[in-house]
């Protein structure tokens, strides 16, 4: 990875977090609270009950909190030459710690309730972003980072002779399996 894209995503990557520990903790005014969501799955479920648009609306602010880590953190920490499962795995656990550990954070915050399916949504986007994003930029970056194969040209003869061209290259002599010069039998 270059060091200029491995510095911009370490930045936004910290930006990222500063953001997401201020939404955490401040204080919300509300006049009253719902109480504490700790069955995975049912704010997910009474969001999908409401339909389509409404759905939307519930669940994809929960899936796009984190989706920013799924492909600021690989990019920050990670290599394009490593496997993307352990890629995925470390990015999507990172994930998980930091939504609950926002989740415990927002639960003192005054105004905010904890909810368990928002540290699922969370690491959900997280995941979905990884698996969309990092194996296209990793292939991108391994092209271009490979040398390109294709041979130089070779210059062009000029009128009149064989002066401005390169000699060619005289072939070695076949290698032996202990590493000798094979001698001519004569």
């Amino acid at each position: 990875m270059p060091y200029r894209w491995r510095a911009a995503s370490r930045v936004l990557l910290g930006l990222h977090l500063l953001l997401l520990g201020w939404l955490s903790l401040r204080p919300v005014p509300v006049a009253w609270t719902s109480p504490p969501n700790l069955t995975p799955l049912a704010s997910v479920h009474q969001a999908l009950s409401l339909g389509g648009a409404a759905a939307v609306r519930r669940l994809g602010p929960g899936l796009l909190t984190l989706a920013p880590i799924g492909v600021l953190l690989p990019l920050a920490v990670g290599s394009p030459r490593r496997s993307w499962l352990p890629s995925f795995l470390r990015t999507t656990a990172a994930a998980a710690l930091l939504g609950t550990a926002l989740e415990i954070l927002e639960g003192w915050a005054p105004g905010h309730v904890l909810d368990v399916d928002d540290i699922l949504l969370g690491t959900a986007g997280a995941a979905l972003t990884h698996l969309l994003l990092v194996p296209p930029l990793r292939a991108l970056e391994r092209r271009r980072a490979t040398p390109a194969t294709t041979p130089a040209p070779e210059p062009a003869e000029r009128p009149g002779g064989r002066e401005g061209t390169r000699p060619r290259p005289v072939p070695a002599p076949a290698l032996s399996v202990l590493g000798s010069t094979a001698a001519p039998r004569g």
